[in-house]
């Protein structure tokens, strides 16, 4: 079974790109394309200009999975994108399609990927709350010692300061009596997996995204953020506290003037394409890059995927 896997910065053109390979697939060899979403904020209903959700053009012009499925103040958590992509690539495979991976989001194209063990382990607020205040009483180097106590492997892998990521690992720790390491163990899916990846020289990639969200802005970006507040969600739920949302708080407060707001958001952004690439570098050696500054790039990449289904073994 094939999957071809899409990543990227975000702004960088996957969706695009996606959509130009499922009409050249479908033109030259034949195969029919879908996309599995692989973007932790294209989940969330009425989220749209901020998250840069494909247009509805775009949706009618090539299948997606795993696009505007729950409401804003759902907790996805990454077990249950996990389950969901692989259930979405089944039904791909299935039809006789060709599934696309595509997505910024790098802990979720790992986990599929490289098939990571996940706890299915539901959040437990009472139990969350003490883990706060504990980490409260004992600082960030204390805190951190206790689950060093308890899961050696797990402790290495979290830095200190990340308090919650240690409140989940002492959270599932507590809730299934083994150390989150001994879930987290690896089995990677039955795929054959072509991976390419996007790229651009970074300083036209930051002038690409501060025009994207001058685009947004225009769009109606403020008036979405605010009819979501209208609607009751606040800035609690992780979709609101996300890239291109959180950044409005202040304004709406008054506390800075839409401009200020509006260059918070393309700093965090930068600040965000910087973490991406950091996801995507384990995975270097298998990623084929792809400058999309350069004319013809999808035909490479077109190139790339043909080369890849007729072989037995690609690499």
């Amino acid at each position: 079974m094939d999957l071809i896997v899409i990543v990227g910065p975000t702004g960088i053109g996957k969706t695009a790109l996606a959509i130009t390979l499922g009409q050249l697939l479908a033109a030259q060899l034949n195969r029919s394309a879908e996309v599995v979403s692989a973007d932790s904020r294209q989940i969330y209903q009425g989220m749209d200009i901020g998250t840069a959700k494909p247009s509805p053009a775009e949706l009618a012009a090539l299948p997606h999975h795993l696009i505007d499925i729950v409401p804003p103040d759902y907790i996805f958590t990454l077990a249950e994108f996990q389950e969901r992509a692989y259930r979405a690539i089944e039904t791909i495979h299935a039809a006789d399609s060709l599934p696309l991976l595509v997505g910024g989001t790098g802990q979720w194209v790992r986990a599929v990927i490289e098939g990571w063990g996940i706890p299915r382990v539901p959040p437990d607020p009472a139990l969350r709350a003490q883990l706060e205040a504990e980490a409260e009483r004992l600082g960030p180097e204390q805190f951190h010692a206790t689950l060093a106590t308890i899961d050696p492997p797990a402790a290495a892998k979290i830095d200190y300061r990340n308090r919650r990521r240690i409140i989940r690992a002492l959270e599932v720790y507590h809730k299934t009596g083994q150390p989150i390491s001994h879930h987290q163990q690896k089995k990677p899916p039955p795929y054959r997996i072509l991976q390419l990846g996007l790229t651009m020289p970074r300083e036209q990639l930051y002038q690409r995204i501060d025009r994207r969200i001058d685009d947004m802005v225009e769009r109606g970006l403020v008036a979405e953020v605010e009819g979501l507040l209208a609607q009751g969600y606040g800035w609690t739920p992780p979709a609101m506290s996300g890239l291109g949302y959180r950044q409005f708080q202040p304004y709406l407060a008054g506390e800075i003037t839409l401009v200020e707001a509006i260059a918070l958001i393309k700093k965090d952004t930068r600040r965000f394409i910087r973490q991406q690439y950091n996801w995507f570098q384990p995975q270097n050696e298998a990623i084929h890059w792809l400058d999309v500054s350069q004319t013809g790039f999808e035909m490479v990449a077109l190139q790339q995927i043909r080369t890849f289904l007729e072989s037995i073994s690609f690499k």
